[in-house]
Parts: structure tokens; C-alpha cells; sequence
């Protein structure tokens, strides 16, 4: 399976290309999420040490707390 694609297209002048490829991108990324997303969740953190490590873990479990907790409760 390719992990990319070469396209050409052709963009009028009033739109900047930076901008219809921001489209593009946004639009596939949302696709690929949704048709995707269940799959696999990464969660990926900078760490420079250990001890950023356990912060970083604290901060990914207490982000999944927080999305499948009731509202309120």
C-alpha cells in the first residue's frame, strides 16, 4: 500500500496553495480518522529524562479519565 500520492491539480488564482493544501491535508486527516481512528490510539510525548516519562503517563491516563467520564459526575 503507497504511503503517499503525487497529485495535480489545478488551484485558481485567488486561493493561496498553501491554503488548498491545508484543505486537502485537514479533509484526508479527517477521513483517515474516522475510518481509522478505532484501530490504534497513539500517544506520543517529548521526553528528555525518567522522571518525564512518569509525567507524561500520569498525564495520558488522567486525559482517559477525563474523555470516558460522565459530565458532572
Amino acid at each position: 500500500m503507497p504511503d503517499h500520492v503525487h497529485m495535480m491539480i489545478s488551484i485558481p488564482p485567488k486561493y493561496a496553495v498553501s491554503q488548498v493544501v491545508g484543505y486537502i491535508k485537514g479533509k484526508s486527516a479527517i477521513h483517515l480518522a474516522r475510518v481509522y481512528g478505532e484501530r490504534k490510539r497513539n500517544f506520543v510525548g517529548s521526553t528528555s529524562g525518567p522522571e518525564d516519562t512518569s509525567v507524561s503517563k500520569r498525564w495520558v491516563e488522567r486525559s482517559r479519565d477525563r474523555q470516558y467520564s460522565a459530565p458532572g459526575a
